[in-house]
């Protein structure tokens, strides 16, 4: 049985036992985000693997393991998911 939850004079009732849509998007964007982080990996290490990695350095920073380019999208996801991209030569946006 749900839980009921009273709210003011109006008797709206809530339950407990559902999530709302606006709780399920960050879940589905956190989804999202592994599930692409996952690709990155399994293609950086097809990559290699084959002979061909994927290498992006600046500065000190340097991303050309299969796990540092998961890390990279994983931590900063905005920037270095289309840097992958860019760099294995599927960008969709040129």
């Amino acid at each position: 049985m749900a839980t009921k939850l009273i709210y003011g004079t109006d008797r709206k009732y809530a339950d407990m036992n559902s999530l709302s849509a606006s709780a399920l998007v960050p879940l589905l964007v956190l989804s999202l985000l592994v599930a692409v982080d996952a690709w990155v990996y399994a293609d950086a290490k097809g990559r290699m693997k084959r002979g061909y990695p994927v290498v992006f350095a600046v500065g000190n920073f340097r991303a050309g393991t299969p796990e540092a380019w998961m890390m990279s999208c994983l931590v900063a996801g905005v920037a270095f998911i289309p840097l992958y991209l860019t760099m294995t030569g599927r960008n969709p946006f040129k």
